[in-house]
């Protein structure tokens, strides 16, 4: 079985999503070895690998540097020691990236096929690292494929490969029909009286806070369920009201518990740099359980759901839209419902691995250069030296 490695700029253990969707299916026909951003650590650097899943190995570096974050620049010649014996001398394997910023690692490894899944603009995120555009650039240059977490991604990169495909957000429509059994309804949120609107997810620049500030000052009886961690904004500048309830981050297996209980998702991002590209995956799982739900113009909601999520621009509109679809009727619920199951038949992370794989088997590599050529762009893009060969570990 052939190994494919992964450099992930998301801990497999943070929210499931696009990467462990695709890894649990793709590891089918490999070994998957994911590696994550190191962690700082006392002590001799060493490489933690945890077996998570059939085939599938999480590499976290631990390093006594400090001070540092990510794929650092100043992290890479240690990380490079930890993996210098990640596959066996002679094997090329598949690499691929979720990153730009882990491309200078590609240097210790002979790959048969480099791919990058470009599942966010990450440039457009808060506090993006300086290097991240003029790598992502030497990464485009170097790849063999190129994967888009959705269409307003496709259109931005498909002028720079000529082998970029869509894979917009999928589904596992199996897990997330669990919701429609309300009585699984997760006992956390029983204490909650109805109407519930719910949202999971992160929370973070993308969430529009004064949006849900002044849903839940308009109608006191809603209360809203928000499900996810807290990332790179200040607690301080979340709504808080009787009516707003922060259940934290939870498990992939519990949201359909969570879903079960809501009569209304919510997918409220603010309109902004960091959100312009974005593909949520929840609007198709909200779907699967068959929930009404109410969005923001995101394009890549708008365009393709547009006659089944409701779209509104301004509180105003989105508090609006909200008392619509609590007060839809069964009639109205059934014909939204039947486009929704519609939509989610046409679509599973299951097809979406499998023409991957396909692609990656059928792609013969041309484009890709050797390690040493790509890290030299890399470097040089970065405004840093070439790296050194790394040295045997015994980490």
């Amino acid at each position: 079985m052939p190994t494919l490695i992964v450099f992930c700029h998301l801990r497999w253990d943070f929210v499931f999503q696009r990467p462990q969707h695709l890894m649990t299916r793709l590891a089918e026909h490999y070994q998957i070895l994911f590696v994550e951003e190191p962690v700082h650590s006392e002590g001799p650097a060493h490489l933690q690998k945890t077996t998570v899943a059939p085939n599938i190995t999480v590499c976290r570096p631990h390093t006594p540097i400090q001070n540092t974050w990510g794929f650092h620049d100043d992290q890479l010649p240690t990380m490079q020691r930890l993996l210098a014996d990640l596959v066996p001398e002679g094997e090329r394997p598949v690499v691929w990236f979720y990153t730009p910023m882990a491309l200078p690692l590609l240097q210790g490894f002979n790959p048969s096929l480099v791919v990058y899944d470009c599942m966010d603009e990450l440039a457009a995120f808060k506090n993006p690292p300086k290097q991240l555009l003029q790598r992502e650039s030497a990464l485009l240059n170097i790849a063999d494929l190129v994967f888009t977490g959705g269409p307003s991604l496709y259109e931005a990169k498909k002028d720079r490969h000529a082998n970029a495909h869509c894979f917009s957000s999928s589904v596992d429509a199996k897990h997330f029909r669990k919701a429609l059994d309300a009585s699984i309804s997760h006992p956390d949120q029983a204490h909650i009286a109805g109407p519930r609107l719910g949202f999971y997810g992160v929370i973070d620049e993308r969430f529009d806070t004064e949006l849900v500030r002044q849903m839940a000052a308009a109608h006191p009886e809603w209360q809203i369920v928000l499900v996810g961690p807290v990332v790179k904004i200040d607690p301080a500048e979340l709504p808080r009201a009787d009516n707003v309830h922060y259940m934290g981050q939870r498990n992939y297996d519990e949201l359909p518990k969570f879903l079960a209980g809501w009569d209304v998702c919510l997918l409220p991002f603010a309109m902004n740099d960091s959100t312009k590209f974005i593909s949520p995956t929840k609007v198709l799982e909200y779907m699967a359980a068959e929930k009404l739900s109410v969005s923001t113009p995101i394009t890549d909601v708008k365009v393709p759901y547009g006659d089944v999520v409701a779209i509104a621009s301004t509180a105003d509109e989105y508090i609006a839209a909200c008392e619509r679809m609590l007060a839809a009727s069964e009639d109205e619920k059934a014909k939204l419902i039947e486009r929704m199951r519609d939509i989610v038949a046409n679509t599973s992370w299951d097809k979406t691995a499998g023409r991957m794989h396909e692609l990656i088997s059928t792609t013969a590599p041309g484009k890709a250069r050797s390690a040493a050529a790509a890290v030299l762009e890399a470097g040089t893009a970065a405004r840093v030296s070439p790296l050194p060969v790394a040295q045997k570990s015994a980490a």
